[in-house]
């Protein structure tokens, strides 16, 4: 296992919250408080830190080769374990099929942008 890119890992939660924003709009309302947003930031930078960790355990050497697995893995977590959960638990909570689908394209997308970020800063 390689050591875990630091920087690339901020520079990911960096991207993705950015992309939250572009995909939700502003940062909070008042039906939002702000300490939700940070604790959702947070969460956010584990996910970051998380995939980081799993991109250091491929190595280097083999990224080097498969560069496509930084994709593969990163947008195969949203698609296999991240949208199923959301789409689950709107199911259960008779949410609209619409909204966890909006829900699931946007981790789709930040995974898929942190695999891209982790690619990028290698």
């Amino acid at each position: 296992m390689g050591p875990v890119n630091w920087i690339a890992v901020v520079a990911a939660w960096a991207v993705a919250a950015l992309l939250g924003v572009a995909f939700y709009g502003r940062a909070a309302t008042p039906r939002s408080p702000y300490l939700l947003h940070i604790v959702a930031g947070l969460l956010l930078f584990a996910s970051a830190a998380m995939l980081g960790h799993m991109i250091a355990r491929v190595g280097s050497e083999t990224l080097e080769v498969k560069w496509w697995l930084y994709f593969m893995m990163a947008g195969g977590l949203a698609l296999t374990f991240i949208g199923p959960a959301i789409f689950t638990t709107a199911v259960r909570r008779e949410e609209p099929v619409a909204t966890a689908l909006f829900d699931w394209a946007y981790w789709l997308a930040a995974y898929v942008a942190m695999g891209g970020v982790f690619w990028l800063l290698g």
